[in-house]
């Protein structure tokens, strides 16, 4: 348990570390691209991929391109979400993205729909509507969000586009993994070459946008991919230390991060909930709970 308990604390970690930066007009993109040359050496380091198995990919190319640009741009939008919902709609809506993965499961591979299934996503598509149902607030006129990354005009967006983009990217990114790992590659291969791949677009984009290098933001970065590798590592590391209960795992990291978000969230921010919001975060842990707990 102590690594299902590492996990949850980097994963929230990030979020805080997101959150802070935000507060201080750091420019993010900067600091996911320091994060991830981070989490390249220490995936190599930590999980050993095998590195002759590259010329094996084959097909899989594609998906870890694929993976290379949503990786980052997720993180991106993850930021934004903090920004304008706060940690515990935002670490919500990331959890709730395991109903994807399950609906391509039926609609897409041919797995049997039950109705414990059936019951689970409602209760997921449920929480995700009442997570992203926001009063509106003095920072967020009009239920928008405006961006703060440096020499851009500013641009609005709706506050719940921020929640949703969350959850569909990360959706998505279970998807793109699930299929690397059918095709025989090696999971620690998969991260150690998106990882790379995602270091290096970044910051080509960042060079070719000709951005003022900012310290700050990139000495944030090497915290930043320290704690996401040590979230995945650990997630893995418990999913093998507990092979015999994947449920207990996969719940216990889901309601860990939900549950742990919320009291960061309150106590540590001071961020409102209405009564709908606090009834999106009981149905995400019932979600998750109906899924995942046979």
């Amino acid at each position: 348990m102590t690594y299902l308990v590492i996990a949850v604390l980097c994963s929230v970690a990030v979020s805080i570390l997101l959150k802070v930066l935000r507060h201080q007009q750091v420019d993010i993109r900067q600091t996911i691209a320091a994060g991830y040359p981070v989490a390249f050496l220490l995936t190599f380091v930590l999980l050993k991929p095998d590195l002759s198995g590259i010329g094996q990919l084959g097909d899989a190319w594609g998906i870890i391109l694929l993976l290379g640009i949503l990786l980052p741009l997720v993180f991106v939008i993850l930021g934004r979400a903090i920004e304008s919902v706060g940690i515990i709609a935002t670490d919500a809506a990331q959890r709730l993205s395991l109903i994807i993965p399950i609906v391509a499961a039926f609609v897409l591979f041919g797995e049997t729909l039950t109705t414990q299934r059936t019951l689970g996503i409602a209760l997921g598509f449920l929480a995700l509507l009442a997570l992203i149902t926001r009063n509106p607030e003095p920072a967020v006129v009009g239920q928008s969000v405006y961006s703060s990354t440096p020499n851009t005009a500013p641009i609005k967006r709706p506050v719940g586009l921020w929640l949703l983009g969350v959850w569909l990217g990360y959706g998505v990114i279970d998807i793109l993994f699930k299929q690397v790992a059918k095709q025989g590659a090696a999971f620690a291969l998969t991260l150690f070459m998106a990882f790379g791949l995602s270091a290096a677009l970044l910051f080509m984009y960042l060079i070719a946008k000709k951005t003022v290098w900012d310290s700050k933001a990139l000495i944030a970065g090497v915290l930043l991919g320290a704690l996401n590798t040590g979230n995945i590592y650990a997630y893995v590391k418990a999913h093998q230390v507990l092979s015999d209960s994947p449920s207990v795992v996969f719940t216990g990291m889901n309601v860990g991060v939900i549950a742990v978000a919320t009291l960061v969230g309150v106590f540590g921010f001071k961020e409102s909930l209405s009564k709908l919001n606090i009834v999106g975060i009981l149905l995400a842990m019932a979600c998750v709970f109906v899924l995942f707990w046979a």
